[in-house]
């Protein structure tokens, strides 16, 4: 049985591990092929994260994270210099006729979601429990994916729904940006 809720201070220690497993910098390179995140995170930003947007989920199975979402404010993201790029660029997006702003809409992802689940639903669930609760502050809900990464552009456009809204460069690679309209559940 898979539980999904809001992260607390006490899963940082797990959500870390299960990242580095999973993060292009520290992924074991035969796991590669199947999906990876790009952004390294702290301590420190995931304490933000968990306060102050309320914007980490988990998803837990025999007392064990094995998937987390994260989704947050623009405001947030603005850290990172891919997300000042892609807020600069949100009023060139319309999705269903929608000029994309600051404040209709927030970043989702990244997501992780353990080998040992995938498959299972698990990217599913977490995905609409995020949804569901992001919802209550933001009808849009933005992402982006590395056009190397074919796995995580499936799971997203063909399991999840998300809808391509342009494709862009930055540092050298190459993305999708996707969009989903949060009142939608799957």
């Amino acid at each position: 049985m898979i539980e999904c809720r809001l992260a607390k201070l006490e899963d940082i220690e797990q959500i870390l591990k299960l990242h580095a497993r999973y993060q292009v910098d520290t992924i074991n390179e035969d796991d590669k092929k199947d999906g990876f995140i790009t952004t390294a995170f702290t301590k420190e930003q995931l304490t933000a994260l968990i306060e102050d947007e309320q914007g980490l989920f988990v998803a837990i199975k025999d007392g064990e994270i094995v998937a987390y979402v994260m989704a947050a404010s623009w405001k947030f993201w603005s850290a990172w210099p891919m997300f000042v790029h892609m807020i600069k660029d949100l009023s060139n997006v319309k999705f269903k006729g929608i000029t994309l702003t600051v404040d209709n809409s927030y970043q989702y992802g990244p997501v992780c979601v353990d080998k040992s689940v995938r498959s299972s639903g698990v990217l599913e669930k977490i995905f609409d429990f995020a949804r569901e609760e992001m919802s209550k502050k933001y009808p849009i809900l933005v992402t982006f994916i590395n056009k190397i990464n074919p796995r995580s552009y499936e799971a997203h456009t063909r399991k999840l729904g998300l809808e391509v809204v342009k494709e862009f460069e930055f540092n050298n690679n190459q993305y999708y940006e996707l969009c989903y309209d949060t009142s939608k559940p799957l």
